[in-house]
């Protein structure tokens, strides 16, 4: 919820009891009285502090990529948002998205990592040690809050809606207050520039990222893959369930296409129906929407993979090393004990 509407006011008496619930559980994991584990290597957590896509996902596959460059072996655990299992399991490239999660799902296939999901993340983590003992280091994808996984680096992700409404859950976005910015890590930025209501950064590393992909590939063939100037004078429609649905198509409209965009909730469960648009030529969608396309798309359906670009905020461009955070995260695993 980002504005303080009829809606926000009559839910802010819940939003003071969630802000109190949830104060008194970090202070019970940071004092002792709740105990959070340790897994046997070290652990990098990237999370919000909102409720939405902020771009956690290429960010994780970016780091995932960036820590195998450097001679690491990283393992991903997940919740597993709308997985049909309770209790930890691999997420295996051919698995069915409400088997194992959009997102998990998208990472298993494109990073190259050992996959795993669970409610319990701390469970999760060690099954997947189990399996994989060759891993040197777990990235816990969406884990800023799930303070029971002891954690060696946090990083924070968010984008130019900031705080929103500036509320704690239900009546506004905030899983957390913005205040606990200042006690993470590294902060990375989804765009060029905080946002105002984040007009003084929090004192630590502030990184920018930038989601980069302008190659179209068909969905029902992935082989065939074009460019934005291929829908020229075509009528294209673009669908969206992620978390800020706009942000695609933003980056549809810096390709020069002129499309009409169909936003659905996040993590929506695609039906066939949902892509039968009446004078579509083409439908464009995200990777994480194509998980759960694959099996009933039209032949005119189109996906467009991105990866993400990381800089210092304020250093004058995304790169694709962005090895200031990789650097960053090195140093404060490296040379501490890992249980």
């Amino acid at each position: 919820m980002q504005a303080r509407g009829p809606l926000a006011v009559a839910l802010l008496p819940l939003s003071v009891l969630f802000a109190a619930v949830a104060a008194l559980r970090r202070h019970a994991y940071r004092t002792g009285v709740l105990a959070s584990e340790r897994v046997g290597v070290p652990v990098i957590v990237v999370g919000n502090i909102t409720v939405g896509g902020t771009g956690k996902t290429p960010l994780v596959l970016w780091l995932a990529e960036a820590l195998r460059r450097r001679g690491r072996h990283p393992g991903i655990v997940s919740r597993g948002y709308g997985a049909r299992t309770r209790v930890p399991r691999a997420v295996r490239p051919e698995d069915a998205p409400d088997v194992a999660g959009d997102e998990p799902l998208l990472l298993a296939r494109r990073s190259g990592a050992p996959v795993w999901i669970g409610r319990d993340r701390v469970a999760a983590a060690r099954a997947l040690l189990a399996a994989h003992p060759e891993c040197d280091l777990l990235i816990s994808d969406d884990g800023l809050q799930h303070y029971r996984l002891r954690r060696d680096a946090e990083i924070a992700v968010i984008d130019g809606r900031g705080a929103g409404n500036g509320w704690r859950l239900p009546a506004g976005p905030l899983r957390e207050p913005l205040a606990r910015l200042a006690a993470v890590d590294a902060l990375v930025v989804n765009g060029e520039r905080l946002p105002p209501d984040l007009a003084e950064a929090p004192p630590v590393p502030a990184f920018s990222m930038k989601l980069v992909g302008d190659r179209f590939r068909r969905l029902g063939d992935p082989a065939q893959v074009c460019g934005p100037e291929a829908f020229a004078g075509l009528h294209v429609h673009a669908l969206a369930g992620i978390g800020h649905p706009q942000r695609f198509f933003d980056h549809l409209a810096a390709l020069g296409l002129p499309i009409v965009p169909h936003a659905f909730p996040d993590h929506h469960a695609y039906a066939a129906q949902d892509l039968e648009i009446a004078g579509a030529d083409a439908l464009l969608m995200t990777e994480k929407d194509a998980v759960k396309c694959a099996a009933f798309a039209p032949s005119n359906a189109w996906v467009l993979p991105v990866e993400a670009r990381l800089a210092p905020l304020g250093s004058g461009g995304p790169s694709r090393s962005g090895g200031d955070l990789v650097e960053l995260v090195l140093g404060k695993i490296d040379g501490r004990p890992a249980a």
